[in-house]
């Protein structure tokens, strides 16, 4: 990522973190992809799954949003568009994500993938970076982008 501008977010509860990911999900569109890192327990799929269930009450429905660390990939029918929500952590390679059909959906879906650094080359170039950081109950949120539209929404959301 060349030139990446960081905008950052403090959120001191789970709802908050809530909050923002909801901000951020009524925003996206087919072909935007989140890249969500962190260590284990930061909070990337609680902000995934809030993410998720907002754009699915948007369409009057409520369901389960499991964690895919065990199915590796769980898709969303968002009507217009599917989302797809990867959790790569227990996979060593490029390799096994081309197999996963995830550069396709890259294109095609809204995508939010933990444990990006699994996908090596693979990682699409205008991809927002979210880094959550931990300390106790408050989480550091940190975007990077050298997308200008990407900025355009994340001001949108630091807007409120």
């Amino acid at each position: 990522m060349s030139e990446a501008s960081v905008t950052s977010f403090t959120s001191h509860s789970a709802d908050a973190t809530a909050r923002i990911a909801e901000s951020l999900g009524a925003l996206l569109s087919t072909g935007d992809v989140i890249l969500l890192s962190g260590p284990v327990g930061a909070g990337k799929s609680h902000f995934a799954r809030a993410l998720i269930q907002s754009r699915l009450a948007a369409l009057g429905r409520s369901e389960d949003v499991p964690s895919p660390t065990f199915t590796i990939v769980q898709s969303y029918d968002l009507g217009h568009v599917e989302l797809w929500h990867a959790d790569l952590y227990r996979l060593s390679g490029p390799s096994e994500c081309d197999e996963l059909g995830l550069p396709e959906a890259f294109e095609t879906a809204i995508c939010l993938v933990e444990w990006p650094d699994r996908l090596g080359d693979l990682c699409p170039p205008g991809a927002l970076h979210l880094t959550l950081e931990p300390q106790g109950d408050t989480r550091h949120l940190h975007f990077a982008t050298d997308s200008a539209a990407w900025r355009h929404r994340l001001a949108r959301v630091e807007a409120g």
